[in-house]
């Protein structure tokens, strides 16, 4: 039987080719193996990658508090000069990706400034780590980050760092995921159908290599670029594609927003993409026709019920800024169709948890809608 010193490294790497492949709970599971064998050990150097290869699987199955503490685990045993050979050994820098990581966790369970100075933190070291493959991880993290927050150009610099940094040396994982955050920032910035065609060249890519981890998270980015196109369609079928990954996978870090922009999309679609119970089929047939019509009750009950469940899925999860922007798509449903008080109400009570990140986009736009229902 192999000895912890050479059985750590390898349940490790199936930590990660699991996570890659998009088996989140199977990583997991290797994740939880390798932090016994630390915990045994009572081997501090390896407590620290057993927190940092654990949180990222439950980052992505949706356990951000959980995640959270793993992280900040790993970045208190962390020590620069005594773990400086951690990038030789296993790829990539342990400090660094706790940091980062810790960013994505925080920003998820509604602390978008301590997201952004841990964000910053991961760079800084990174830099200083002068390891080419831990600044590649970061930066694309740090896009991320800024994708979260709505910061478009910001995400367009970070990305092209990315890419550039990455052509360089070959690093073919995050070149092909900056390359999709800079397709979305192309998007909102104005050039939609030149960063969606960058988006699926990035998605291609990414499953070529059979890296199937975190791709609903990319198809809900391409979602939300289709509908600033006008590619209403389109981002539905993108979304019925991620959903399907997130319940073979378990995914449910993108769960929330998923059903939020299926919601969305309902709402501006031209049909009502039920079935929907109590329809009849003759009723069903004629929705599919080409021609415009007004918003139908069915169509409207399909996108409450789909807003009411990113809801669900946010508060169950802890994460406060999925739950927000949830909340604000209800809101302005309701206060379409007279439910003004109820909508004032619920705003009010997800808005007033913040603290801080109240300088960002989706805060600033949940104040307003506030002061609009008053």
């Amino acid at each position: 039987m192999l000895e912890t010193p050479q059985l750590f490294p390898v349940l490790w790497g199936l930590r990660t080719f699991y996570s890659l492949r998009g088996e989140h709970h199977t990583a997991r599971e290797m994740g939880e193996k390798v932090l016994r064998l630390a915990q045994n050990a009572k081997d501090r150097t390896l407590l620290l990658e057993a927190h940092y290869a654990l949180a990222a699987p439950l980052l992505t199955l949706g356990e951000f508090a959980l995640a959270r503490e793993h992280d900040e685990q790993g970045v208190a045993l962390y020590d620069p000069q005594q773990h400086r050979s951690h990038a030789l050994l296993y790829g990539q820098d342990p400090g660094v990706g706790c940091l980062a990581h810790r960013s994505m966790a925080l920003w998820h369970l509604g602390y978008a400034d301590q997201a952004l100075k841990s964000s910053h933190d991961a760079l800084t070291l990174a830099h200083e780590r002068a390891h080419p493959y831990s600044l590649a991880f970061t930066l694309t993290f740090a896009a991320w980050i800024h994708q979260l927050r709505r910061e478009e150009q910001t995400v367009r610099e970070r990305a092209e760092a990315t890419i550039a940094l990455c052509s360089e040396h070959g690093f073919t994982m995050w070149l092909t995921v900056g390359t999709i955050l800079r397709g979305w920032a192309l998007a909102k910035q104005g050039q939609g159908e030149a960063g969606i065609v960058q988006m699926h060249r990035g998605l291609a890519a990414l499953r070529a290599v059979g890296a199937e981890g975190l791709r609903p998270l990319w198809l809900t980015m391409l979602a939300e670029a289709c509908e600033g196109t006008g590619q209403v369609e389109q981002g539905l079928n993108v979304l019925a594609e991620a959903l399907t990954l997130v319940e073979k996978n378990g995914e449910w870090g993108a769960g929330a927003e998923l059903y939020r922009l299926k919601g969305t999309l309902m709402l501006q679609s031209k049909t009502s993409l039920g079935p929907v119970s109590g329809r009849s089929q003759a009723s069903q047939d004629q929705s599919r026709g080409p021609d415009p019509r007004p918003l139908t009750s069915d169509s409207q009950a399909e996108a409450e019920a789909c807003f009411l469940k990113a809801i669900k899925i946010a508060q169950r999860q802890s994460a406060k800024s999925l739950e927000l922007r949830a909340v604000m798509s209800l809101s302005r449903l309701w206060q379409k169709h007279g439910k003004k008080d109820e909508a004032r109400q619920l705003l009010a009570e997800i808005y007033g948890w913040f603290t801080e990140g109240l300088d960002t986009k989706d805060l600033q736009e949940a104040k307003r809608l506030i002061e609009e229902l008053s």
